[in-house]
């Protein structure tokens, strides 16, 4: 978004200098009021229209990383969401450099992800004008509205302090989707200190009716075969969900985005097969379902989309989006409030007796069904489990950041975190390619001391590659592990499965090696569990990104699949 010799934005950013140099601008207080927020990292790509957001970030606490492309922003700053719970936060030049991050910022929005996008946009005076100036959009919020929780342009600065406590407010207290602040060029150079008694807060979640509970333990209590379904929604409220499924000795299906709310292992965990026979029955046979931060949508519960996947008992609902709770299954109770404290509201109304330990529901359901699921497993499907297998084996600790591909498929049905924000990918809700390389970034930056993995396609890789870039420059040093198909493998079987010859399947497929070694990168080529191991520990060791490439027949072919 670099401005060239000849364009008449040299001229203009001439136009827009501070209006006081005594006083800080709107940029300066902007970076200032971030800080106290907390913010510690922003990812974005200067240009000239924003050049002004950056004047007061070099003496600020806050890291700025600078991605490749502004879609990478966008996914980094996703990642390092997922892993702490704290808004993402981006700089972001007016048009193009917006246009760029939509992507990320939908998939954000169908992930419930926190994300503080701010812009520069065109002078107040020029906006929706068509005179085609640089960067020029018809209504760039008109654009993002549909994107966020909301989209506001800033036309006055003394407002900045207002927008900004809406924007955390919306993170802490509501579903947390992106945001989008827009401030125009004449905007950003006005003279705007912050105030220094600003008051910093962040809203409470909504609590739960009590009412609402106390019916909703009744329920609970007497109900002979209850069963959990758990989401997103429920990622701070791993320890009541886990005692309340004790308590009630009730299954528990996670979606994707919630692995880890149950460690793996746990006897009560039917994992994230809600799209499989044997579960789905599980859920139908069950007389009380509590559904908790969950969309029950098909990216978790109809993965084969069959319309199979049924609740015939009485839906007891709990989410923070009151709108949420009456989509897809409408509930016979349902809560609005925050997942923790509801499911600690529920537990203490159950009280602590146990569930008679002897009744069939609970732990030997859960077993017999997750048998039965295994033995289903074919070759294809077992070689690519036990490469997730040796992530997790090689790297306690390990967070996994996926992409849309055969094994972070596999992963999603097979794979159990052992806690919270340490497996997503794009392949759920808006599904992507391209996330899980910035995606990875991003949760390395929010935790440098855990090991953290790309797992990615050959096709989706070269969606984002150039941030192999970025993760040297920002001493970022992800391990990528990418499966190569020689193609977007899944999308061909796919034609193929509906009788259409595969046309534009097929990419040239680079050599990943020689161009992770020219991006600074280590890299190897494994082709089974053992070196796989070995290429691990190596990357656990370095100080830059490890680039790891299996190519799909050479793994299959070794293990017989």
């Amino acid at each position: 978004m670099n401005c060239p010799t000849f364009s008449p934005c040299q001229d203009e950013a001439r136009a827009h200098q501070r209006a006081s140099d005594a006083a800080p601008t709107c940029g300066e207080s902007l970076i200032t009021l971030l800080e106290r927020y907390g913010v510690d990292h922003v990812f974005g790509i200067p240009g000239v229209h924003t050049i002004e957001l950056y004047r007061g970030l070099a003496a600020s606490s806050i890291r700025h990383i600078t991605p490749r492309h502004e879609q990478g922003a966008g996914f980094m700053a996703d990642g390092y969401a997922r892993v702490t719970g704290k808004p993402g936060v981006c700089l972001i030049i007016t048009g193009p450099g917006m246009t760029n991050i939509a992507t990320a910022m939908a998939q954000a929005y169908a992930d419930s992800i926190p994300m503080l996008v701010i812009s520069s946009v065109n002078a107040r005076r020029e906006l929706g004008s068509g005179d085609g100036r640089l960067h020029e959009l018809p209504s760039q919020r008109a654009i993002f509205a549909g994107l966020t929780a909301f989209s506001h342009t800033l036309l006055d600065a003394a407002d900045l302090p207002q927008v900004l406590a809406r924007a955390f407010a919306v993170f802490s207290s509501a579903r947390p989707r992106p945001v989008h602040i827009e401030i125009p060029l004449d905007v950003i150079v006005s003279p705007a200190e912050a105030p220094a008694n600003a008051l910093i807060t962040t809203a409470a979640r909504p609590a739960p009716d009590a009412a609402a509970i106390a019916a909703a333990a009744g329920l609970l209590a007497r109900a002979k075969r209850p069963l959990i379904l758990a989401g997103g929604g429920a990622m701070d409220a791993a320890e009541p969900l886990r005692a309340l499924a004790e308590r009630l000795q009730a299954p528990v299906a996670l979606t994707i985005n919630a692995k880890g709310l149950l460690p793996c292992g746990h006897p009560l965990l039917l994992g994230s097969t809600q799209s499989l026979p044997q579960t789905r029955e599980l859920v139908r046979d069950a007389d009380v379902v509590l559904a908790i931060g969950t969309e029950l949508g098909e990216t978790d519960y109809d993965t084969v989309f069959d319309g199979g996947f049924a609740i015939d008992g009485h839906l007891i609902r709990i989410d923070i989006d009151t709108g949420q709770l009456m989509r897809n299954f409408r509930p016979g109770t349902a809560i609005v409030g925050d997942a923790k404290a509801a499911l600690s509201g529920l537990a203490a109304a159950l009280g602590s007796s146990p569930a008679d330990a002897s009744a069939v529901w609970g732990a030997a359901r859960v077993a017999g069904a997750r048998a039965k699921i295994e033995a289903g497993y074919d070759a294809p499907t077992r070689t690519q489990a036990a490469l997730i297998e040796t992530l997790a084996a090689v790297l306690p600790g390990v967070i996994i950041a996926g992409d849309s591909t055969s094994p972070t498929y596999v992963g999603n049905l097979t794979y159990d975190a052992a806690s919270p924000r340490t497996w997503f990918n794009s392949s759920t809700g808006y599904g992507t390619l391209g996330y899980g390389l910035p995606a990875a970034i991003g949760a390395k930056l929010a935790a440098p001391h855990r090991p953290v993995v790309c797992l990615i396609g050959d096709g989706g890789l070269q969606f984002t590659l150039p941030e192999l870039a970025s993760a040297v420059q920002a001493g970022a040093p992800v391990i990528v592990v990418v499966w190569n198909n020689a193609g977007y493998g899944e999308i061909r079987k796919y034609m193929t499965a509906h009788d259409i010859t595969p046309v534009g399947v097929d990419p040239y497929t680079p050599d990943f090696i020689t161009l992770a070694h020219g991006f600074g990168c280590l890299a190897h080529t494994v082709d089974d569990p053992a070196s796989l191991a070995a290429a691990l520990r190596q990357a656990t060791v370095a100080q830059r990104p490890t680039v790891i490439e299996i190519r799909e027949t050479d793994w299959f072919a070794k293990a017989g699949a």
